[in-house]
């Protein structure tokens, strides 16, 4: 073979390409013919040879996540945010209802028929002081329901009764502040009753320069004497300036008061007041007063709802307000906690009927927040068994809720897809009301648990709770602290760590593992909790 014409041929130097007859070698000018067997063999060394190359320059990507790959940082040994810096307790509860039944203030026009369902009212006397004088340090509740008298005035007086129910006797904040004392809180049934609110923290800046010019003197503030902190003082007001309580019929008159003191059946009326044609037939308002059950008792109808409710309510203001403040509002005081649970329930209702809820400290409005969309659903699915209930004389017969199962899925999917972006899960409140599910029944605290019922169907909260799910919100919260020492801030700040130091009391043998990973997790982020 002598080659193309011009191009001389030398052996042994080319290689036969598959597709060609010929291909081009190291020399320009020399081109050579194998046979196709050695060109495939010498194909394939080529292509071993290369991949041995890249193996041996790329290293192995081990540890190579997210999670591993951030700076490493000195331990923060600056306080924790999340360790509550004081404990209170609300002690002592005043509801002053200012009512004539008979009689209608004089600056309401009130429509016909109106609302007519009253509070009921135990009578106190010498109410405020002797409150004050028992409670000591800690706190008191002040609850005003005025919508029988005149609106408060812009002086800053509200309205009662003299003795007899002939007269309104002004009564000014700036005493009442006197009397009450701090720390305090005040709830304002009325009209017009954002007007109170911000006089309240002009007069409590009055408080406080009375008080400096009394104690300051030659030789400077007086011993032993504390400033009044009436500025800390918590306040919750049915509506804005110029805004006027809701008349509805439907409704009961005080709608404030009913939404901060009974929450559920409050929900549950304003639920089928907005939702009528939609529902089952067989379902009325009246059946909003009849839900079976306890509160406490979370195996009924009632207390489940409740539960739920507790849920979904912590969830919107831990994804809402800043963690300060959630803190102050919903881990420091039972009392304060609830309070303000209800008081979002408060802000949705109130504001179907042009009124405006105000607070101090000022909340965010939640009225739209998209976990009302579930809360919608768990009342659907009460009021769907409410006649089958109702018609049955088992407190217990009804299809448990899959609300917190289904969250749990939620809260799963979110660490599998959207733990990088380092925010907080939206379910992170509600895997602490499922950690005091799984203390109680561990610990062998049960009657709060309900027992499995043959007559559940579908994925009901009775197998979230069976020994298969119990481990698996530990499981989720270990996933979800490994992510790093900002998760683990994150679920100290939303109030888990009670019931994690808790559960280490426990003598299950399955939940060990978990409960050593968990407290190593928060040791090494909080070394002083060794000591709880």
């Amino acid at each position: 073979m002598n080659g193309y014409p011009g191009i001389p041929f030398k052996p042994g130097l080319a290689m036969y390409d598959v597709n060609k007859s010929v291909v081009e070698a190291g020399h320009p000018h020399v081109l050579i013919c194998v046979s196709p067997i050695q060109a495939r063999r010498m194909e394939v060394n080529r292509i071993s040879k290369e991949k041995e190359e890249e193996e041996e320059e790329e290293p192995v990507k081990v540890l190579s996540e997210a999670r591993h790959l951030e700076a490493i940082k000195a331990p923060n040994t600056a306080a924790h945010s999340w360790r509550l810096k004081e404990r209170m307790k609300t002690v002592s509860v005043a509801l002053v209802l200012c009512l004539n039944i008979p009689v209608d203030p004089p600056d309401i026009v009130k429509t016909q028929p109106c609302a007519r369902l009253e509070a009921w009212i135990e009578e106190v006397k010498k109410l405020c002081m002797s409150l004050r004088r028992n409670a000591k340090e800690e706190r008191v509740l002040f609850h005003y329901n005025g919508h029988g008298v005149p609106k408060p005035t812009t002086n800053g007086e509200i309205w009662v009764f003299n003795k007899s129910y002939t007269q309104y006797i002004p009564l000014s904040i700036y005493e009442l502040q006197t009397w009450m004392g701090a720390p305090s809180i005040y709830v304002y049934d009325c009209s017009n009753a954002a007007v109170i609110i911000h006089l309240f923290e002009q007069f409590a800046e009055q408080h406080e320069e009375e008080w400096r010019k009394g104690n300051n003197g030659g030789s400077g503030t007086g011993a032993g004497s504390t400033p009044p902190s009436f500025k800390q003082c918590i306040q919750l007001g049915a509506c804005e300036a110029k805004e006027i309580l809701p008349m509805n019929p439907d409704l009961p008159a005080d709608v404030f008061s009913a939404c901060l003191t009974t929450p559920i059946c409050m929900a549950v009326r304003w639920h089928l007041l907005h939702n009528k044609g939609k529902l089952l037939q067989g379902v009325n308002l009246d059946d909003a007063d009849k839900i079976p059950g306890q509160l406490s008792d979370r195996r009924t109808l009632l207390g489940e709802l409740n539960w739920i409710f507790t849920a979904i309510t912590d969830t919107i203001a831990w994804n809402t307000l800043p963690r300060d403040l959630f803190q102050k509002l919903f881990r420091q005081d039972l009392l304060v906690a609830s309070l303000f649970r209800n008081f979002l329930l408060a802000q949705r209702i109130m504001r179907s009927y042009d009124c405006t809820p105000v607070s101090s400290p000022k909340l965010p409005p939640t009225h739209q927040h998209p976990m009302w969309v579930a809360w919608d659903l768990a009342l659907e699915l009460c009021l769907d068994q409410m006649p089958m209930v109702l018609s049955t004389e088992d407190p217990y017969s009804h299809v448990h809720s899959p609300f917190f199962e289904e969250q749990l899925t939620a809260f799963q999917v979110w660490l599998d897809l959207g733990h990088e972006c380092r925010e907080s899960p939206e379910q992170l409140p509600i895997v602490l009301q499922l950690h005091k599910i799984v203390e109680e029944s561990f610990l062998g605290n049960d009657s709060q648990v309900p027992k499995p019922k043959s007559s559940s169907r579908g994925t009901s909260l009775v197998v979230l709770l069976s020994q298969v799910h119990r481990p698996r919100a530990l499981e989720l919260l270990g996933s979800f602290l490994a992510l790093g020492p900002w998760a683990v801030n994150l679920v100290l700040s939303v109030g888990i760590f009670p019931y994690v130091l808790r559960l280490l009391q426990s003598t299950a043998r399955e939940l060990r593992p978990l409960l050593v990973f968990l407290w190593a997790k928060i040791l090494a982020v909080d070394p002083g909790r060794g000591g709880y």
